[in-house]
């Protein structure tokens, strides 16, 4: 892994919260199950009249919390779009410079092991 970080390789841990990983610090966190965790965590308290939430929603969007949700649904939108674009077909999935990718390992540092042992080679 030392190799790795030193070579300053782009690394991405693509998962979802049923299928945890052990991170290591400088890895990009991509959870496919982000925006719909907090699309549910704003609807969750909105009322059932479709008028009423439109407007309830508003509010919420416009407030300090609300800024804060939307810069957390663009950003889990744009790791959907990410994860996609390198074509993840399983998880948990390390990926290193777009390019390597280990399926199935939980622990990061072992594939990222296992990525620059084929990238030495």
């Amino acid at each position: 892994m030392a190799a790795i970080t030193s070579a300053q390789a782009e690394t991405w841990v693509v998962t979802d919260r049923a299928h945890p990983v052990t991170l290591p610090a400088g890895v990009r966190l991509i959870q496919l199950d982000e925006q719909q965790r907090l699309e549910d965590l704003l609807s969750r308290s909105l009322p059932d009249d479709p008028e009423q939430a439109a407007r309830a929603a508003q509010r919420v969007m416009n407030s300090p919390q609300g800024q804060r949700l939307q810069q957390e649904l663009a950003k889990a939108q744009q790791d959907l779009t990410d994860a996609w674009s390198v074509g993840v077909a399983k998880i948990p999935a390390v990926v290193v410079d777009r390019r390597y990718v280990v399926y199935g390992q939980p622990d990061v540092a072992a594939a990222l092991r296992l990525i620059e042992a084929r990238r030495t080679r």
